[in-house]
């Protein structure tokens, strides 16, 4: 298990090979910009985007967010993509179409000899594994669990449910999901994603209602593809001073209440014990992280 996640509430991707969106990402306020080298490029162009990576690096970064590339899920275009991406300054690979656990030990192997002839630090660059097929869902738990280079999980809506016959609505996904968030969960690595399909933007509204309800459900972040969709995530994905506020009050009446040797106690018009406490403290854990 990692010993430290990313704290990412938003990953934006950016088309590597369209200037004006690399040039303006940084502004956008993500915790993390996705290079796409996948969906986003052309076959005829990726070629060509494999050399953009570097140069985009930097103006990606410059206002301190993370750096990810977005690779491609057929072996050749695979090993071209990982000569052209593990680069000092890359965070971590989004790896689409994850099939297996073997699957990531494969291109673990292939990143560490990449890093070692590069002279950048050994596991500096960790994994998502995007689950997107039907046969890779049932070794959902293993691909989480595969390698410590593995950070974070997520379902790829709009493939998975091309693979499984069905449309990428809620109803459908809402299962694949929320296998997900207890697959990440248990192997202690991010439950990335939401109840519904990336392809969705135009209403914020909708999508802040589908943010709200998947953080309930236990998701910690989630990709985007637009601009718009980045302060929802931020602020739904985050902590809000209202709950941390709500956390250290609760946390403070536990205490007290346990020091005169009772376990539960109501607050607020509820009855709170450990579980709830701890929820409590995790708040203030995920807030302490975003401030450093």
């Amino acid at each position: 298990m990692p010993t430290e996640l990313p704290n990412w509430r938003s990953l934006m991707y950016v088309p590597v090979n369209v200037e004006k969106f690399v040039n303006s990402a940084a502004d956008r306020g993500a915790d993390a910009y996705i290079l796409d080298l996948e969906d986003a490029v052309a076959p005829a162009r990726k070629a060509e985007a494999r050399t953009m990576i570097a140069a985009a690096i930097p103006r990606v970064a410059r206002n301190g967010a993370d750096v990810l590339v977005r690779v491609n899920r057929p072996w050749r275009m695979l090993v071209a993509d990982l000569e052209a991406a593990v680069l000092p300054g890359i965070a971590a690979l989004a790896l689409p179409k994850v099939e297996s656990a073997e699957h990531i030990h494969a291109i673990a192997e292939m990143v560490d000899e990449l890093e070692i002839e590069r002279s950048i630090a050994p596991g500096t660059i960790k994994f998502i594994a995007m689950i997107e097929t039907a046969s890779a869902f049932f070794r959902i738990e293993a691909i989480a669990r595969a390698h410590p280079r593995v950070v974070a999980t997520t379902i790829g809506a709009e493939d998975i449910a091309l693979s499984l016959g069905m449309l990428p609505e809620a109803e459908g996904l809402f299962y694949p999901k929320q296998q997900s968030v207890f697959a990440a969960r248990a192997a202690g690595v991010l439950p990335l994603g939401f109840i519904g399909t990336v392809a969705d933007y135009k209403d914020i509204s909708a999508f802040r209602a589908t943010i709200e309800r998947s953080k309930k459900l236990g998701f910690a972040g989630a990709m985007c593809i637009h601009p718009s969709q980045v302060p929802v995530l931020n602020e739904v994905y985050g902590v809000s001073a209202d709950e941390v506020a709500r956390a250290k009050k609760m946390i403070a009446a536990y205490d007290a209440a346990l020091a005169a040797g009772v376990g539960a106690i109501e607050f607020e018009g509820r009855m709170i014990d450990i579980p709830v406490v701890e929820r409590a403290r995790d708040v203030l854990r995920r807030a302490a992280k975003r401030a450093t």
